[in-house]
């Protein structure tokens, strides 16, 4: 297909370019949803295996927030709304209401699950090439990391343990 052809659907490269963020992330939502009840911990391993497994689209994420910076995104309600969604299911395994809080926890442990497939190379710097035959085996260390995060017992946090799905004591606000 000729870049013409291409343009003339899309309407120009910035169309195009959000028509892909949005196929992207509509693939992301069907392939790792995070449901009340699910151990936060294995969700951030589902999302870093997706991420590792299609790198391409956690760059995709960067490039518009470079462009978009804090500017509206096309089709940010109906966006919002798959993260509103995720938020409700994590306050209900934590037996909370949604609130800032709890998305402030679920952005993290995204950020979490993604970073290291984003960055690759700093990644590599800090850990070094062979990791993996070095007895590291990084998704199970972020993994482990956000169960550690998760397991708080400080007033009014929860704590998430085990390795099922959702199994959750105390309070639990992150």
């Amino acid at each position: 297909m000729n870049k013409e052809r291409i343009y003339g659907y899309f309407g120009n490269k910035q169309k195009l370019f959000d028509a892909v963020v949005a196929r992207a992330l509509d693939e992301l939502a069907e392939a790792v949803p995070l449901k009340a009840g699910d151990d936060p911990a294995e969700y951030v391993g589902r999302v870093y295996d997706f991420h590792r497994d299609n790198p391409v689209l956690v760059r995709l994420f960067l490039w518009e927030g470079l462009h978009y910076r804090d500017g509206v995104l096309p089709d940010e309600e109906r966006r919002r709304g798959h993260y509103e969604e995720k938020i409700v299911a994590l306050a209900a395994t934590f037996g909370t209401e949604a609130s800032p809080k709890v998305a402030a926890c679920l952005l993290s442990l995204i950020g979490l699950a993604a970073w290291p497939n984003a960055v690759p190379q700093l990644a590599r710097l800090i850990i070094g090439t062979g990791a993996e035959t070095a007895g590291l085996d990084l998704r199970s260390h972020v993994v482990a990391f956000a169960r550690q995060a998760l397991s708080g017992t400080g007033p009014g946090a929860g704590t998430v343990t085990g390795s099922g799905a959702g199994t959750v004591t105390g309070a639990a606000t992150p």
